[in-house]
């Protein structure tokens, strides 16, 4: 195996000379457990830990290690390193952090293209397609979409469904398997190409991990069957994991995201609503919200049926998400402002009192 082949290429090697990192090892981190870091070289796979000064200059978590980083590392004991530094991300696929107001958390970094999987059952959603479509293009990731179980319907249900997807979602492929009989796995095996990393999206129970052990032959990634009761999948995947196909891609399994929150994603949302931006170049304001205003052209689209209403209001749904979260980092970043002003001032009065 090669540093290619884990997707490496001239811009971090540039990085590495440039960073003066030669004498240190080069590898890409494929797991995370609580700091504790999965390194993976083209010789072995270290267990490693960042070391002090990385821990203390950053700044918050996205500066530490996360599952697609490449890094450089020393080995100081059999099978076990320590991380120095972590190479600039070519691209990072985030989401609003669960529970934390004005935070983001990294899904998985320099991915090349991700599979958005839903299943064709109950838990089919468009409206969660476009969340994930959003964050792909928000991270400038190019997006796939997969419909996966397509054995639990007839061909009749399927062209229907893939037609309503590519009516809401323009210049997206989209590619129909079944994890049971195999159906469109290897259309979407010629979708992966050597050297490139493929992250795959999506809730619990829609088939990721049995996906990618059907696209490497091996059973790689444990499953579990859907719950009878709730037809809901049981949580299986607990972290994320790269993992290197044979003769081809690398992919990146991640745990069901039941709650995928919209973060800072003005572009994202701009290409996912391409049609409704489009639109309101028409509208009479040029601060129009789209929701009560006068000669809105976007409005105006809704009632005479050419958007439909629940792209409407996901799209509005999603806005009132980002504008949430970036009123709320600014709020943040006044709060440690000030917070920054009050230690200096208490240093300042402690100095002179001293004298």
């Amino acid at each position: 195996m090669t540093l290619e082949d884990l997707g490496y290429n001239i811009g971090f090697e540039n990085y590495r000379i440039e960073q003066k990192l030669d004498s240190l090892e080069v590898g890409r981190v494929v797991s995370e457990h609580k700091e504790r870091y999965f390194v993976k070289t083209t010789e072995k796979e270290y267990e490693a830990e960042i070391i002090g000064n990385l821990r203390f200059s950053a700044h918050n978590r996205s500066d530490f290690p996360a599952v697609g980083d490449w890094v450089a590392i020393s080995e100081y004991d059999d099978n076990k390193a320590l991380i120095h530094s972590v190479f600039p991300r070519e691209t990072s696929i985030e989401r609003q952090a669960v529970g934390k107001q004005g935070e983001k958390q990294i899904i998985a970094t320099n991915i090349d293209y991700a599979f958005i999987v839903q299943a064709v059952d109950r838990d089919f959603n468009i409206n969660r397609i476009e969340r994930y479509l959003a964050i792909c293009y928000t991270s400038n990731v190019v997006p796939i979409i997969i419909l996966n179980k397509i054995d639990l319907i007839d061909d009749t249900e399927i062209t229907a469904l893939v037609s309503k997807v590519k009516e809401r979602v323009k210049q997206v492929p989209v590619i129909t398997i079944s994890n049971e009989t195999l159906n469109g796995i290897e259309k979407l095996k010629e979708n992966i190409k050597k050297g490139k990393t493929y992250c795959l999206l999506g809730s619990s129970g829609v088939g990721k991990s049995t996906l990618l052990n059907n696209l490497s032959g091996k059973q790689l990634m444990k499953t579990n069957a859907i719950s009878a009761s709730t037809n809901k999948g049981r949580h299986i995947t607990s972290h994320r994991e790269l993992l290197v196909l044979e003769n081809s891609g690398i992919l990146i399994d991640n745990p069901g995201m039941r709650e995928v929150g919209i973060a800072d994603s003005t572009e994202g949302l701009e290409m996912t609503f391409e049609a409704i931006i489009e639109l309101s170049r028409g509208c009479k304001f040029k601060d129009c919200t789209h929701t009560s205003e006068i000669d809105c052209a976007v409005l105006a689209a809704v009632d005479r049926g050419e958007i439909e209403e629940s792209f409407y209001d996901n799209f509005l749904k999603m806005e009132r998400e980002k504008e949430h979260f970036e009123s709320t980092v600014v709020e943040r970043r006044k709060k440690d402002k000030d917070l920054g002003k009050m230690i200096k001032h208490f240093k300042n009065t402690k100095k002179s009192n001293k004298y």
